[in-house]
């Protein structure tokens, strides 16, 4: 498993997940006092509001940012109603719970956002690792 950090800022707890992360840097571009991503720690949770981060966070395209509730027992997000995007010049989103079945048979669950290539230059297929850019892929 792929580095993963959180933040937390005693109200609710941002996780990033580094290799879920395809770069689109809507979060850096929606929040960018709190999303840092040439600074280290690189998520300053304690620049915005509780709500305007959570707002923020369920923007990703990629699942790579989540969060949850400190209060909450439960520790997982919200499960969303099933909807497809496609992103021009970029990945096909699935917003909602899904299972994906790997070409070797073997099965995970998704939840959330999560974006499958599209251009076929990704080195993590069926999932986009932001190979896109670099290749210029246009679509």
């Amino acid at each position: 498993m792929g580095k993963i950090k959180e933040y937390s800022n005693g109200e609710t707890t941002v996780v990033w997940e580094a290799e879920k992360c395809i770069h689109s840097a809507i979060c850096a571009k929606g929040l960018p006092d709190v999303f840092q991503p040439r600074e280290r720690p690189w998520v300053k949770i304690n620049a915005a509001t509780t709500n305007a981060i959570i707002d923020q966070v369920k923007q990703c395209p990629s699942g790579a940012l989540r969060y949850y509730m400190n209060a909450e027992e439960d520790k997982t997000t919200e499960t969303l109603e099933t909807k497809v995007e496609v992103l021009e010049n970029g990945p096909l989103l699935v917003y909602g719970t899904l299972k994906v079945t790997h070409k070797d048979g073997t099965q995970e669950t998704k939840n959330k956002t999560t974006a499958f290539c599209r251009c076929g230059a990704s080195a993590n297929k069926p999932f986009c690792d932001g190979a896109h850019v670099t290749n210029e892929f246009k679509g």
